[in-house]
């Protein structure tokens, strides 16, 4: 039954929606609701709105875009696999499962094939990514899975650091912050070679009960001493691929450069690079000119070639394999872990000045109000006419060129900035979220030890590639989508109907308004931030409502970009660094008809769904090995000034204590509750603050704060600190005040600073109450 919600648009009831998901397990999203209903694209706000509804009631379940009927599992899932049954076959369990909602957890088995793929034999202990199906008796409870990847194995071993004895023997020092201060004794016999200073892994032996647990070498993993590199930890703990094989090196070594064959000549073109002075690799290009058509007065023609990886990279072969493995290249501060061979992606992909290099090129033209009106992608043969870095470009336009800028300034920087102020006004209109965070770069010594952090500005040449990049990644889902081929869509969810109360929480404590009405828009996040721009609160606003927002990822189901605020989009820029943009060039060239490396026909919905799977997991693994190894460097600069006074923010609050991040170096480190005084710290989730139960003093996210250093240790990457500032007071219906001034803080009235529940739990029996109890 359908209900009408206006004069024009039949809208499902409630009913109907989870009808048609039971009747479509693991199928049914915001695309296929709409289609099965007949939905405009207005109306899909509100169904998304209902759908989240309905979740928050339990009475469906969500995982990505994808909704399903509770208590079913969906599609793919991740699943730890638990034990075997008595026929020796795998069962499996949810990795994450809310029993309260859900009741008791499904059990899968596992099926095994006679020769499984490789990264697909799981064992006991393992985590892994499962393809459901569903049972076929619907009172059957147990599922079938099949494993498309590991993505942990179940560990008996141990990362650190060893270190020798005087009498011989040794000890290993654990990478885990969560092992700090658990050191595990190693006897000479059971050292297996290891030097002091090496990375090695220890397989745990039984404990003896008193002493030290032990542990026996087994791999030595390399030298830190040696190679002067923290980052080889983080290598190891997250078994990222550090060596190419043999195969996959002999087809690189093996490769030709793309010649004029099959492609269009654009090597007149003046295409020019602009990367980071440090950029290994360049694979993006930009030109622009204005437009000659009369019917598009005042607008401007703006190409952006990308390095033609897919000539190179043919699907199913040594190369492709290993950077589907690999997923993504990883950065650090001393090292880069590429996605593909040096010969390809810093010589052959490389868009070297002067060099005739092949590409993949889309030709956008701009209208006078910024807007893309049309687009077309070409295969080319390119030659750049320089590498400029974002200093470099942006010191020419502000008037100080130097010799290689000078010559390109009035033909070819003046047009790109030109047609950068056009796109940068319907970039202002579209609204993206507009967060203000800083990022900190560490620029190391010779040596391999930090020199010193700084926060690079932030330049327009900066902004220029980004929205060039933007607008070409728009045009490559805009060209797959016309054409219906699969693709890998970037994609960023909207925040849950949770997390956006918790902020409309959060911000009544600041007496700043957060009115949501109708669809969820970035741009309703912007007017929060405008509102705190300049303020002492900006930062804390900045920080809550960044983790507010969902987490990029990859999927093969298009639901939107939030962050952009845009309806589709696909990573197409970077196949030297990015397996999915690597995707994307292949479906053009199928799509488009364009010659050798096209996606094979066997790519499919479902297959790139594993793919986008894949490839968002190698993604956080890197974002999580690039932070630990930031996290190392910066803790081994500060170990020798332990005692030593810093002022730093309050970057997280957790029952457990308060994190801190210096604001010189950017490190982050944990003030223990325990540590701040003597009387008992409620934990107020809506404040993000710690409030004193006697005294009222709040500690909260985003306060400026003073640190002593008491502890560092840089193997873990671990720095714990002492609070020497002072708590604010928070009176009943009065503005926070500072405890040690006694002046009022910024941020507006609040209620009082304890959750009178919160203390009823915490507080002490009083002296007559023990008296009376013991009578």
């Amino acid at each position: 039954m359908k209900k009408k919600t206006d004069a024009t648009t039949a809208f499902p009831d409630r009913e109907s929606i989870v009808a048609f998901v039971k009747a479509h397990p693991g199928e049914a999203g915001t695309r296929e609701l709409a289609r099965h209903f007949g939905l405009k694209n207005e109306s899909r706000a509100a169904l998304r709105r209902i759908l989240r509804e309905l979740a928050d009631e339990g009475l469906i379940a969500k995982q990505g875009k994808k909704v399903h009927e509770v208590k079913a599992l969906p599609p793919t899932i991740v699943a730890d696999i638990t034990s075997r049954d008595s026929d020796g076959e795998l069962i499996a369990t949810p990795a994450e499962w809310l029993e309260e909602t859900n009741g008791p957890a499904p059990v899968i088995r596992i099926h095994v094939p006679r020769k499984a793929a490789p990264g697909t034999a799981a064992g006991v202990g393992d985590r892994a990514l499962l393809r459901i199906e569903k049972p076929d008796n619907k009172h059957e409870k147990t599922y079938r899975g099949r494993v498309i990847k590991l993505l942990d194995k179940a560990r008996n071993r141990v990362l650190g650091i060893f270190r020798t004895l005087p009498n011989g023997d040794g000890r290993l020092i654990p990478i885990d912050k969560k092992q700090v201060g658990r050191e595990l004794a190693i006897t000479a016999a059971d050292a297996n070679g290891a030097q002091d200073g090496d990375l090695v892994s220890v397989e745990l032996m039984r404990s003896r009960g008193y002493g030290l647990p032990s542990g026996r070498v087994k791999e030595r993993l390399g030298s830190l001493k040696t190679e002067k590199a923290v980052s080889l930890i983080a290598i190891h703990a997250h078994e990222i691929p550090q060596e190419f094989p043999a195969d996959v090196i002999r087809e690189s070594e093996a490769a030709k450069p793309a010649t004029l064959a099959g492609r269009e000549d654009w090597r007149n073109v003046p295409l020019v690079t602009i990367d980071p002075p440090d950029a290994k690799d360049h694979d993006d290009a930009v030109h622009a000119e204005l437009d000659n058509d009369p019917s598009n007065k005042g607008g401007y023609i703006v190409n952006v070639a990308i390095a033609d990886v897919a000539f190179y990279v043919r699907p199913q072969s040594p190369l492709d394999s290993e950077a589907l493995k690999r997923g993504n290249s990883v950065y650090f501060p001393d090292r880069v872990v590429p996605m593909l061979p040096e010969r390809i992606s810093n010589d052959l992909c490389s868009l070297k000045p002067s060099e005739p290099r092949g590409a993949l090129a889309v030709r956008m033209v701009i209208d006078k109000d910024g807007r893309k009106r049309s687009h077309t992608f070409h295969r080319v043969l390119m030659r750049s006419a320089a590498k400029l870095n974002y200093a470099q470009a942006q010191a020419a336009i502000d008037g100080r060129p130097d010799d290689t800028t000078g010559p390109l300034l009035d033909s070819i920087l003046k047009p790109l900035y030109d047609a950068y102020a056009l796109v940068k006004r319907a970039r202002n209109e579209r609204d993206p979220l507009d967060l203000d965070l800083p990022e900190r770069k560490i620029l190391l010594k010779a040596d391999g030890t930090v020199d010193r952090v700084v926060t690079p500005e932030r330049l327009d040449a900066h902004r220029l590639i980004e929205e060039f990049m933007i607008l070409a990644n728009v045009a490559a889902a805009e060209t797959l989508e016309k054409k219906a081929l699969p693709l890998i869509y970037r994609v960023h969810d909207e925040p849950t109907v949770e997390k956006v109360h918790n902020l409309q929480e959060f911000l009544k404590t600041l007496d700043i308004s957060f009115a949501k009405t109708g669809a969820l828009r970035p741009t309703l996040f912007n007017r929060v931030l405008a509102h705190v721009k300049g303020h002492d609160s900006e930062p804390l606003v900045n920080e809550v409502v960044l983790r507010s927002q969902a987490q990029a990822e990859y999927s093969a189901d298009n639901y939107g970009h939030f962050g952009l605020n845009l309806r589709r989009y696909a990573h197409f820029t970077s196949p030297i660094r990015r397996y999915a943009d690597l995707v994307v060039h292949r479906a053009l060239i199928r799509a488009l008809g364009l010659g050798e490396g096209a996606l094979p026909d066997t790519e499919t919905f479902e297959t790139l769904s594993e793919v986008a799977a894949a490839i968002s997991l190698t993604e956080r693994r890197a974002m999580k090995a690039e932070r630990e190894t930031a996290d190392r460097l910066i803790a081994h600069f500060l170990a020798d000034r332990i005692g030593a006074t810093f002022e730093g923010r309050i970057s997280g609050v957790t029952r457990a204590g308060l994190f801190v991040k210096l604001s010189d170096t950017g490190a982050d480190g944990l003030i223990p509750v325990r540590t701040l005084g003597s009387e008992y710290y409620n934990y107020d989730e809506t404040r993000h603050a710690l409030i004193g139960s006697r005294s009222g003093a709040m500690h909260r996210l985003g306060d400026v704060v003073q640190v002593r250093l008491v502890e560092a240790a840089p193997v873990a990457g671990a720095l714990r600190f002492e609070l020497l500032s002072e708590g604010r007071t928070v009176p009943r219906g009065g503005r926070m005040r500072d405890s040690r001034t006694g002046k009022p803080h910024t941020g507006g009235k609040t209620r009082p600073g304890r959750d009178k529940k919160d203390v009823k739990k915490s507080r002490k029996p009083s002296r007559k109450a023990r008296k009376s109890k013991k009578g």
